[in-house]
């Protein structure tokens, strides 16, 4: 009598239903992520935090059911490849040349770390970047000058508020603090900025924030201080009268992200480039952010390391015509 399990074909046993059911559980993950309770330790937020690396797992089930010849494995694994493919596969593609006849910004954005042992050389990384406006978190009072005296000669126009900046080449006409600060922190917590740049395009409301970090922990993700900072961000740029908004900053938190949404329903993400910004020395996840509205942000991508704990991104962003008066159509 043959023994149980010999003479079966090559990947018909159990390990092959096992790396399928893997696949399949994976795609409802990254299809269906939404539906994933966050009552609980936050549990959806944290996978969102980190669903494109779900492609690595793919590639590595990939390998157990070729390695194991197991033609059902590789044939369910289409679905999570398809799921994959759909959620971030136009993230890869590469972004288009330069129009000289759009009407287009270069933003760069940089939480500079409130530990950088070198803010001149990181300012002066900033400039080569070439960007028409720049927005930094984490400026602290010792470093602000330099950041003025390094970044002034290329950006004449600039503002701070808190620990936030924007420098920017075109006049800033309006500016003021936004206030995000969750009800439990204290007084002087301020990091959020307004400004109003005049471009050659018309004006833009220009948004600069650094929102609380999160944790993670033996509980789960502890982010309510940022969920709630985020929905009062939301409330500011929903009463915004200037229809081109642009929003930089430190957002710990991705796209993904629900805790993010009061922002990214009504904002629009980079079409291209995953641009993992943190942390700098092993970059996993992109929370270094810039959304618009009415304009396309177009390929977002990292720029060297600074001494800075984050990378800085900069991104182009292509502005809507305007409809009345240099303001734009919301």
């Amino acid at each position: 009598m043959t023994p149980v399990g010999r003479g079966r074909a090559p990947g018909t046993g159990r390990p092959g239903w096992v790396t399928a059911g893997l696949g399949v559980a994976l795609a409802g993950v990254v299809g269906l992520h939404r539906a994933i309770p966050n009552s609980l330790g936050r549990v959806g937020s944290l996978v969102e935090s980190f669903l494109p690396w779900s492609g690595v797992v793919v590639a590595l089930l990939f390998v157990v059911a070729l390695v194991r010849r197991s033609g059902v494995g590789l044939v369910a694994l289409l679905l999570p490849v398809a799921v994959w493919v759909q959620a971030f596969g136009g993230l890869l593609l590469p972004g288009p040349s330069p129009d000289t006849g759009a009407r287009e910004l270069v933003v760069v954005q940089h939480n500079v770390s409130d530990e950088n042992p070198d803010p001149a050389g990181t300012a002066r990384a900033l400039v080569a970047a070439g960007g028409d406006l720049i927005a930094l978190e984490e400026v602290v009072v010792p470093a602000l000058a330099v950041y003025e005296d390094v970044l002034g000669a290329d950006y004449p126009h600039h503002v701070v508020h808190g620990t936030v900046g924007l420098w920017s080449k075109y006049p800033i006409t309006e500016e003021r603090l936004v206030d995000i600060r969750p009800r439990a922190f204290e007084e002087g917590w301020n990091r959020g900025l307004r400004a109003v740049v005049r471009t050659p395009y018309g004006d833009v409301a220009a948004y600069v924030a650094h929102l609380p970090s999160v944790r993670v922990g033996a509980g789960g993700l502890a982010s309510s201080p940022r969920d709630e900072s985020a929905r009062m961000l939301g409330d500011a740029v929903r009463g915004e009268e200037v229809g081109g908004v642009i929003l930089m900053g430190d957002l710990n938190g991705t796209v993904d992200d629900r805790g993010l949404e009061p922002l990214t329903s009504q904002l629009n993400v980079a079409e291209r480039g995953f641009a993992f910004s943190y942390p700098a020395g092993l970059p996993l996840a992109r929370i270094d952010q810039v959304l618009a509205r009415s304009a396309t942000v177009g390929h977002i991508r990292t720029l060297p390391a600074t001494g800075s704990d984050h990378l800085p991104v900069t991104a182009r962003v292509t502005l809507n015509p305007p409809q009345v008066s240099g303001r734009f159509a919301p």
